[in-house]
């Protein structure tokens, strides 16, 4: 079988395929059909923390597989019951916590909570924003590429400049249900929001009546050097969205639910397979190899390394280098695709943010020799003439 005419011949149309099979992974590398190694700076948008194939996930899932997959949360579990004590006990004052499949359901039950929580129907959303692509999230998601044809979207939504207090403080009214908030715009370009925004974020939700909204999808467990990004910050929200990561790589998102939320009684929102014990149990031991490892500090020293490293490129291509942890984007003069493409040939998988950000999101188990393979790449790619597309 021939893998690309196969998926070519049968996908959807919604992706841009490449012509590189993956196969197999392991840590922080992919390799391909012909047995190449890549060292992974995408981790499937920020999915692999652990890397690839870690031993304890893989163990975890195979000995819940075996015992019991599937199971509504109407009937408690021991799994699922583990996790929730667990998760709930990574940020003091969200005590509670919604099981879901992905990101972008964790972004919709934020917004129905906040709705039934408040009585109001407005949503305030940071320009550049990206929350998902199901039809609540996508209408707080900025971007018009994702928008453009979906339209009508769900009504009551607004954008205000990010990192623009004043805009903020306009845009909320006694009729906002809540505002919602990367603490560093992944898609939108790693953009990280000053701590006197996050700051004002709480303080104006708190005079307005409004629920302040946490995105973590991207950010969350590890990857900026603390386990959640608002833990640089100092501030609790009220809602905080978390998934990609959380169960190691297996379909998981999550709303962590502070007090100020109210009226969650049965039956208000629900989800078929939130909270299925095989998730759960992956998702523990996550949670586990993330705190024994200590992946968090791993992010942050790693990280710092990363940067320096990247910082001393001499290219005047290179606008900009900014990020947190092993979150970094690199902004460039023009269009990154060419770059994309060449540091693939050099096998080293990075992704963009927009049309002019290279963006890398590493495994946080990423080791310091493939971080110096990783700079001698880029130093090759982005030192020389734009590569041709």
């Amino acid at each position: 079988m021939n893998i690309v005419e196969t998926e070519n011949k049968y996908t959807s149309g919604v992706y841009a395929k490449k012509t590189l099979t993956i196969v197999r992974g392991q840590g922080a590398s992919l390799f391909d059909a012909d047995g190449n190694e890549y060292i992974d700076c995408e981790s499937g948008h920020g999915v692999a923390n652990l890397g690839h194939a870690h031993p304890k996930i893989a163990e975890a899932i195979y000995r819940q597989a075996s015992t019991l997959i599937t199971l509504f949360e109407s009937f408690p579990n021991d799994q699922r019951a583990a996790l929730m004590e667990k998760i709930c006990n990574l940020v003091p004052g969200l005590d509670r916590v919604f099981f879901c499949n992905s990101g972008t359901e964790a972004v919709e039950a934020s917004f129905k909570f906040a709705r039934i929580s408040t009585g109001r129907k407005n949503i305030v959303a940071a320009m550049r924003a990206f929350h998902g692509r199901t039809y609540g999230s996508l209408s707080a998601t900025f971007n018009k590429k994702y928008r453009d044809g979906f339209e009508p979207l769900v009504p009551g939504f607004c954008h205000v400049a990010y990192n623009n207090i004043e805009a903020l403080e306009k845009a909320v009214t006694d009729e906002t249900a809540a505002v919602i908030l990367e603490v560093v715009q992944g898609e939108g370009g790693v953009y990280a929001a000053t701590a006197e925004y996050i700051e004002a974020a709480r303080r104006i939700c708190d005079e307005r009546g409004a629920l302040l909204i946490v995105d973590e999808i991207q950010t969350g467990f590890g990857r900026t050097g603390k386990m959640f990004a608002i833990q640089h910050y100092g501030v609790t929200p009220d809602l905080l969205t978390c998934a990609k990561s959380l169960a190691g790589g297996l379909p998981m998102g999550a709303l962590l639910i502070g007090r100020n939320v109210k009226n969650l009684t049965p039956g208000v929102h629900g989800s078929t397979f939130g909270g299925n014990p095989l998730a759960c149990a992956a998702a523990l031991a996550a949670l586990t190899v993330m705190e024994e490892e200590d992946l968090p500090g791993q992010a942050a020293a790693k990280g710092k390394y990363l940067m320096e490293k990247l910082q001393e490129i001499n290219s005047p291509d290179i606008r900009e280098v900014r990020g947190i942890g092993l979150m970094i984007g690199i902004e460039m003069k023009q269009k990154v695709a060419p770059y994309l493409k060449a540091l693939q040939e050099r096998r080293i998988i990075a992704l963009n943010a927009g049309m002019s950000v290279i963006r890398l999101l590493p495994p946080l188990v990423i080791t310091y020799e493939q971080i110096d393979r990783v700079v001698e790449a880029l130093t090759e790619v982005l030192a020389s003439e734009q590569p041709d597309e």
